[in-house]
């Protein structure tokens, strides 16, 4: 198993509810995922080893089966996932979870195959020991020959290594059925008579068979998210490629991180931060910080980290100050930026772990 080369076939899957994970099958140049990942959303971002964003749309979904498919336009990865279904699964054999669990980094962990055809719910499912978390979901489960075996798609909340894939014979069912999608368009599996929908409808064109029609439906993002997403808009960033989970946004301008979110239900955060404190000479610095240069923004100092932060009130969103406060918003993105220079020029700081050149 080239365990590089698989690493670099493995995505976070990033939506407004959330984050999983996928991975790249190079033959059908599609991204898989479960469909609980990306309920509700028809576009994505998909995020790579070196945190390099791309938008995804999601153009096949089976609630049932929890399978979705996205394909993304103008990006081609080098490296995919093997999928051989030759390959057998047999209980005890080895098997590895590839993914990003709860948003953390890329992780592996190893286990066994405890049931290869566990029954739940009516479906079959292969079931290891390996750690599976939240944020695992939509990623490969791979054999020692680094070949796909399945989909990690849920573990049992109160119980330890009792994790469960989608077979991978299953992920080549519901791509023969993709098979029939030739336009490119958001469609829907109706499992009765294996047809594509692409068309809203509350049943099924071909058989009749009920549809849910929430399954078509975008989900609605707030008012909030709505006024957040115009200010990074406004800065020439993608929104959709911002989104980390419900009213949190992160994102690099330049190499500094910046994230967006709620914090008590009363305040409106936006923080990045942008250095290191050096070992010595800090007085300077020190002073500097104190003096609050930069306001309406702050600098501050968490462990050996310096941030650059801006706080709100949400009811001062939507009041007169909305045009002030989404300008300052904007802002802050670019600010961020250039101050994670200024220090290293200054004062011999080096750039935060979380800059993007760092993860490199």
């Amino acid at each position: 198993m080239n365990h590089d080369e698989l690493k670099k076939a493995v995505y976070k899957i990033n939506t407004s509810g959330g984050s999983g994970s996928g991975f790249y099958l190079q033959e059908q140049n599609i991204f898989v995922t479960n469909y609980h990942v990306v309920e509700g959303n028809k576009e994505v971002s998909i995020e790579d080893q070196l945190q390099d964003r791309r938008s995804a749309k999601v153009v096949y979904v089976n609630p049932q089966a929890d399978i979705a498919f996205l394909r993304s336009e103008h990006y081609a990865p080098t490296a995919a996932i093997p999928f051989n279904l030759v390959q057998q699964v047999h209980s005890r054999d080895k098997v590895f979870v590839l993914g990003f669990p709860f948003g953390m980094p890329y992780t592996i962990t190893e286990g066994i195959v405890s049931n290869e055809r566990q029954l739940l719910d009516g479906q079959h499912f292969i079931q290891t020991d390996a750690a599976v978390n939240p944020g695992n979901s939509g990623g490969p489960v791979v054999n020692a020959d680094g070949e796909l075996v399945g989909v990690t798609t849920a573990k049992f909340t109160d119980a330890d290594n009792v994790g469960f894939a989608i077979p991978a014979e299953k992920v080549k069912e519901e791509l023969d059925t993709f098979a029939q999608n030739t336009s490119g368009e958001y469609s829907i599996k109706c499992n009765s008579c294996k047809m594509l929908i692409y068309e809203k409808t509350d049943y099924c064109p071909n058989c009749g068979a009920n549809i849910d029609e929430k399954i078509f439906d975008n989900k609605e993002i707030s008012k909030l998210s709505i006024f957040v997403e115009t200010a990074i808009n406004n800065m020439g960033i993608e929104s959709v490629l911002a989104r980390c989970g419900n009213e949190y946004w992160e994102f690099h301008s330049g190499s500094a991180l910046v994230r967006v979110f709620v914090f008590e239900k009363k305040y409106l955060y936006a923080t990045s931060p942008i250095n290191v404190l050096p070992t010595g000479n800090l007085e300077k610095l020190l002073k500097y910080i104190l003096s609050n240069p930069i306001a309406p923004y702050q600098l501050a100092l968490n462990n050996n980290q310096i941030f650059v932060s801006y706080r709100v009130c949400i009811s001062d969103i939507f009041s007169g100050n909305a045009t002030t406060v989404q300008q300052n918003l904007s802002n802050l993105i670019v600010k961020a930026d250039e101050m994670d220079d200024y220090f290293v020029q200054t004062f011999g700081c080096e750039k935060s772990n979380y800059a993007k050149k760092n993860r490199e």
